[in-house]
């Protein structure tokens, strides 16, 4: 079992590489970009554009406009220059309900549905203080994995968490991954005179990615070894909470 796996949660992301079911720890990466940044750039970008929502509904809306409408672009250009050349086609409305008066209003979301998305892939347009792509990231954390589990990595990139279920959002993923890696074989092959082979890349999209994380403990949790590493109450009773930072999978304590 071999991959790398990209998990983007509302909270925390992180890239983990995996060799034959060993997680190769010292290339761990993570970065500051999560659904939850997502959702305030969204918020962001309408209370600039003049939306008039309630102030205390603005983050909700914001929430509901990424999860119902929010897609990932291929290029971020031509995806301005569609939705100038046909608005009615591209913009959708949300409504609500003030929370204070009980009055009804609606709003555009227009650029947001894939401005919001793409700052995993050019992150400068929210964050100044972290411009690093999600590929770049992913293309570093695997070359620093051993040379001889490189390739294997890029062929199986699996995605994990809701932030990755925008639509094409594994698509420009791959693409843009693959783009990277062409690069450097062609730079390889250049400087050396070579003809090395092409470097597979595969973004894996499948249905349960939304709930990968809690599927994956329930897994682990129904294995007869799990319990071996779980704590008794009677132990809980003589030591108190500093045992739960003490487990047989992490050698003593942690």
């Amino acid at each position: 079992m071999t991959g790398v796996v990209v998990d983007v949660g509302d909270g925390a992301t992180h890239i983990v590489p995996v060799a034959d079911g060993y997680v190769i720890g010292n290339s761990i990466s993570s970065i500051p970009l999560t659904g939850k940044d997502v959702t305030q750039f969204i918020q962001q970008l309408m209370k600039e554009r003049g939306e008039h929502i309630p102030p205390e509904e603005s983050f909700d809306v914001a929430r509901r406009a990424k999860e119902m409408y929010c897609y990932t672009c291929s290029d971020i250009v031509k995806e301005f220059n569609k939705h100038d050349r046909e608005p009615s086609k591209y913009i959708k409305r949300l409504t609500g309900i003030k929370p204070k008066t009980g009055a009804p209003y609606t709003c555009d979301i227009g650029y947001e549905r894939f401005l919001g998305p793409e700052i995993f892939f050019h992150p400068e347009i929210y964050n100044n203080d972290f411009t690093t792509p999600l590929q770049d990231v992913i293309d570093k954390c695997i070359q620093s994995s051993p040379i001889d589990t490189r390739r294997a990595l890029y062929k199986n990139i699996v995605l994990s968490g809701g932030s990755t279920m925008f639509k094409d959002f594994h698509r420009r993923l791959q693409r843009d991954l693959k783009k990277i890696v062409d690069v450097r074989v062609r730079a390889s092959n250049a400087r050396l005179g070579g003809d090395a082979q092409p470097v597979e890349v595969n973004v894996v999209s499948h249905p349960i990615q939304r709930y990968a994380v809690w599927f994956g403990g329930s897994v682990l949790a129904s294995t007869a070894e799990f319990y071996e590493a779980c704590h008794t109450k009677a132990e809980y009773e003589e030591y108190g909470a500093s045992i739960c930072r003490s487990n047989p999978v992490f050698k003593g304590m942690y």
